[in-house]
């Protein structure tokens, strides 16, 4: 279980230019909610980029505001899509001897046997939704795809859940697969439409 600290600073003012003071001030504009009620902070963008340098639902946050400490998660957040700064987050505040929801990342382990015999391997699925208590919450789901031929696939069912987690996912799920190239694909559709032709031919003859 990922766990990582953050300060932040309680925000009364929660107007359009209160916000955009505080990113020129080097802030990112936030809010805390879950089982209390809802407040408005503020972090600092230098901690928060160089703490997080992706951004994911399965890292726990102790968030340290007005001397007061709250485990949280990035359940949301905006950013510019000229400049790719953030520009407001939303922390999740859980509590840690209940369950909770979330989503955790797929890590594909190994290379499928069918990409190294010219197949294309495509991962489906970025993220399984989890249920477990936070001290469960695991950083990844490992999924191991060596022995995936041409044809194959892994659906969330073929997964086993680490332990104490629970998936939300259906087990009909595809998180991975190997597939054709196109023109392989389009030969062998092609051997298959002309087998057929063939087929009826010789019924029609045997008319």
């Amino acid at each position: 279980m990922k766990k990582r600290t953050l300060e932040g600073v309680l925000r009364e003012k929660t107007s359009k230019g209160s916000a955009q003071l505080l990113r020129r001030n080097g802030k990112i504009p936030s809010v805390v909610y879950g089982h209390t009620e809802p407040f408005s902070i503020a972090v600092d963008e230098h901690e928060f980029n160089s703490k997080f340098k992706t951004i994911s639902e399965n890292i726990i946050i102790n968030l340290n505001v007005a001397g007061k400490s709250h485990d949280v998660l990035v359940k949301d957040y905006q950013e510019n899509i000229l400049t790719g700064k953030i520009v407001h987050l939303d922390f999740y505040e859980i509590e840690m001897g209940k369950l909770l929801k979330t989503h955790v990342p797929i890590h594909t382990v190994g290379t499928p046997l069918g990409a190294k015999e010219g197949g294309i391997f495509e991962l489906l699925l970025h993220e399984v939704e989890v249920e477990c208590l936070p001290r469960h919450l695991p950083e990844e789901v490992s999924v191991d795809v060596n022995a995936l031929n041409v044809g194959d696939s892994i659906h969330i069912r073929d997964v086993e859940p680490p332990e104490g987690v629970k998936f939300h996912n259906s087990p009909d799920a595809v998180i991975c697969h190997v597939t054709r190239r196109k023109e392989e694909k389009a030969a062998v559709e092609e051997e298959a439409e002309e087998g057929v032709t063939e087929e009826k031919a010789e019924e029609k003859s045997e008319e």
